[in-house]
């Protein structure tokens, strides 16, 4: 099985994309053929300051390479490293219903929150199909957010197969329940944009202070807590197990638990679980010249795949005369 997904490098990272994307795939390496990349094509949408684009890359590499991240388990790349992705993007656009991309709800709320709306902006969805169909993939993990672009992707690879003859794999969207939507510290998905998040990599007094703004309810010290509504217990779980999730379950329930407690419990947790990753990050960075070399190679392979596909899609669309 061909699982594929990226992550675009526009900013820190957060515990939302951790939990929700990056440790799945992570994990896809050890039982399947996993293609990831950085999507600074992507980013292009809402970031234009070219020097913060190539510094964000080589940190988005570096944290993909630093939480475990296998360039020889997987393919590794940098999407415009891949230039046959563009080609193919213009080629699904001939597929694409103006209606289909209308509908998309990513386009909507963008321009919502004071995007600017663009081509490049409404565009989105067919690039992201390039990018899954290009390589074959099978599975695409991704956030609930995500699920319709994946269903956008099917659509007009369908299209295209029912021209054509059976070009692409249909992917299938990958969502875990359990994570699909990570919540910020007001208990909105956490996100950049809104400003709600937990960053990763940070400093001990920065990160005490984003866990201690997490929103909780007024309920007194002493009476009993429902874990399933409270801000804290949600981001806490992610962190532990069956049974230490149900114990901490039963001190909420029990009464006399201050949420200022259980923060300062996260607090160290994410801390701790974090401290190794945050080491190895730095070391990556420090030697920049290694992760360009690293990437280059993934790019490589990943071109050889993105060529199969290519001469075939060239071919039975006439641009092989």
């Amino acid at each position: 099985m061909r699982v594929l997904s990226g992550i675009q490098p526009s900013g820190s990272l957060h515990l939302g994309n951790y939990f929700g994307m990056m440790e799945k795939m992570i994990d896809h390496q050890e039982h399947s053929e996993l293609f990831c990349f950085i999507a600074n094509y992507h980013a292009q949408t809402s970031l234009s300051d070219g020097k913060t684009l190539a510094k964000g890359t080589l940190e988005a590499a570096a944290n993909f390479l630093a939480l475990g991240l296998d360039p020889e388990k997987s393919v590794f790349w940098v999407q415009s490293d891949v230039p046959e992705v563009q080609e193919l993007a213009w080629l699904l656009s001939n597929f694409t219903p103006m209606g289909l991309l209308e509908r998309c709800h990513s386009y909507k709320d963008k321009v919502t929150r004071g995007i600017a709306a663009n081509h490049g902006l409404f565009a989105y969805p067919v690039l992201m199909a390039a990018d899954i169909l290009l390589y074959q993939s099978d599975k695409v993990p991704v956030g609930k957010d995500q699920k319709q672009h994946v269903e956008v992707t099917r659509d007009i690879a369908i299209k295209f197969n029912n021209e054509y003859g059976d070009i692409f794999t249909l992917p299938e969207p990958e969502i875990d329940e359990e994570v699909a939507t990570v919540p910020g510290l007001d208990g909105q998905k956490m996100s950049k944009s809104y400003g709600n998040t937990i960053d990763l990599f940070l400093e001990e007094k920065v990160l005490r202070k984003q866990v201690m703004r997490i929103v909780t309810d007024p309920t007194p010290v002493e009476a009993p807590k429902n874990p399933d509504t409270c801000n804290i217990f949600t981001l806490f779980r992610l962190f532990l197990d069956k049974e230490e999730e149900q114990v901490l379950r039963a001190r909420y329930l029990a009464g006399g638990l201050a949420y200022g407690t259980v923060k300062e419990e996260l607090f160290a947790t994410i801390r701790d679980f974090f401290a190794p990753f945050t080491a190895r990050r730095n070391a990556l960075l420090a030697e920049p010249d290694n992760i360009r070399q690293i990437l280059a190679q993934g790019a490589e392979k990943a071109r050889y795949h993105a060529n199969k596909t290519l001469r075939k899609v060239r071919k039975k669309t006439g641009l092989v005369y």
